[in-house]
């Protein structure tokens, strides 16, 4: 393990984030995350790649973040559960915030998910159902329906269509991503331009149970790990991340059902939503899976 920006002041929050093979989009997540309303000594970032084979593993080295950082390079693919379980036994802080690498989190992110946890030490706080997906980069292995997809946002804002213009003439046949948004996208929010939301879950009727899901009977399906806080001490009384979950596999849903049974209360808070940096998908593997 790597660490940078070793403080001495006692971290309050973890955000555990996994990657593998997402080197563009997890290095404009934690641009994200250093710019965040909540103290920078009180957090802490630990990226737990899964034997990326990309550049991910120098991005300890590239970031300029003022969190400590803490970067854990597996060997071998461990598969998501593993890896979330080693990320959270490195964590110092008593609230965990699980987050993919591929999240960008807006300023209070952070602020928003501990506030819940400030005066209740029984909850699991998700901003996933909120779901918001952006494009940030052009990547070559999108699918059609991304493409078209993209193309509709881009449409919008003249800039990012000349953007993504000049990619189709001069870099279409490449392999090497295209950046659609910066840095300075981010600090103004610019970037949202690309972005869309996604909310089957509350456009299926969720919505209809309020911010507690008061009456809904399977809560424990907000346990969406790619975005969603919840206090160590409850994953220490329920267990970990089943490890023997592969793959794109329900191994939240599992851990979110055990911390169901043992009495936490879900909160569904759009205050709390990341963007889902879009990368390419194969619609065959993950229905295999």
């Amino acid at each position: 393990m790597s660490i940078k920006n070793n403080h001495k002041h006692p971290i309050k929050v973890s955000i555990v984030m996994p990657t593998y093979n997402k080197y563009y989009q997890t290095s404009l997540s934690l641009y994200g995350l250093s710019k965040q309303t909540f103290p920078q000594a009180e957090y802490e970032v630990i990226l737990v790649d899964d034997a990326s084979s990309d550049n991910t593993p120098n991005i300890f080295k590239e970031a300029d973040v003022p969190f400590k950082f803490k970067y854990i390079g597996m060997k071998q693919n461990k598969g998501r559960s593993s890896v979330r379980n080693i990320g959270i036994n490195h964590a110092e802080g008593n609230l965990l915030i699980f987050l993919d690498g591929e999240m960008l989190a807006p300023p209070a992110f952070i602020e928003n998910h501990y506030k819940h946890h400030v005066h209740e030490s029984n909850l699991v706080v998700t901003g996933a159902m909120h779901y918001e997906g952006v494009y940030t980069f052009v990547m070559p292995d999108y699918n059609e329906d991304q493409v078209a997809h993209l193309k509709e946002l881009v449409s919008r804002d003249p800039e990012y269509r000349r953007l993504y213009e000049n990619y189709e003439q001069t870099q279409q046949h490449s392999n090497v991503p295209c950046p659609l948004v910066t840095k300075e996208d981010i600090n103004t929010n610019r970037f949202q331009r690309l972005s869309f939301p996604n909310r089957y879950f509350l456009n299926s009727g969720l919505k209809h149970f309020g911010e507690r899901l008061e009456g809904f009977t399977l809560p424990y399906i907000a346990f969406l790990s790619g975005n969603v806080s919840v206090r160590k001490a409850n994953l220490k009384k329920s267990g970990l991340f089943d490890e023997t979950f592969v793959g794109y596999g329900a191994e939240d849903w599992e851990l979110g059902y055990r911390l169901y049974k043992n009495g936490v209360q879900f909160v569904l808070d759009p205050s709390t939503v990341a963007y889902h940096q879009e990368h390419g998908i194969s619609k065959r593997k993950v229905k295999e899976q």
